[in-house]
């Protein structure tokens, strides 16, 4: 005589488990972009290229990871800057002595360092840690079209802005 016995063990949803995929340092994969500011507005491609250096763009993101690629940014006296703000926006510079405050309008940096516009405002959008350094060591910014990076074969990167 054989018995055969059945057992249905209903588990709740909430005690499965599942692992969270988190990206280690020497995973990481990458790339180098190449993109063009020719007449984009400031702060809209900034955001686009932080999240791109963070790697917010890509499908195994960790936070504490610097999993981002290379951005390299050519033609940066080009950009452009909505409403009033190329005779109102401020940029602050303080040589660490008391009254060393010293402050330029938009229109006297673009003309002397293009460069810095679109880096101060990339490293405003990157998180204010550790990692900032390491994630903003990755940004390469150029007036003009030229740029020492080409053995690197960068990839040409237009996002939607």
């Amino acid at each position: 005589m054989l018995i055969i016995l059945t057992f249905s063990i209903n588990i709740h949803p909430q005690f499965i488990t599942m692992k969270t995929f988190s990206l280690k340092e020497k995973d990481v994969n990458r790339q180098w972009y190449l993109f063009d500011a020719t007449d984009k507005t400031l702060g809209r491609f900034a955001s686009k290229i932080a999240d791109k250096l963070r790697g917010k763009d890509k499908p195994d993101f960790t936070p504490h990871v610097d999993g981002g690629d290379f951005v390299v940014v050519i033609n940066a006296e080009k950009v452009k800057v909505t409403g009033k703000k190329r005779d109102q926006k401020k940029y602050y510079k303080h040589s660490l002595y008391p009254g060393g405050l010293k402050t330029k309008a938009f229109k006297d940096v673009i003309e002397e360092n293009p460069e810095r516009v679109i880096e101060s405002a990339v490293k405003g959008m990157l998180p204010k840690n550790k990692l900032r350094n390491k994630i903003f060591n990755k940004l390469k910014v150029y007036s003009g079209s030229d740029h020492p990076h080409e053995s690197q074969n960068p990839s040409v990167w237009n996002p939607k802005i």
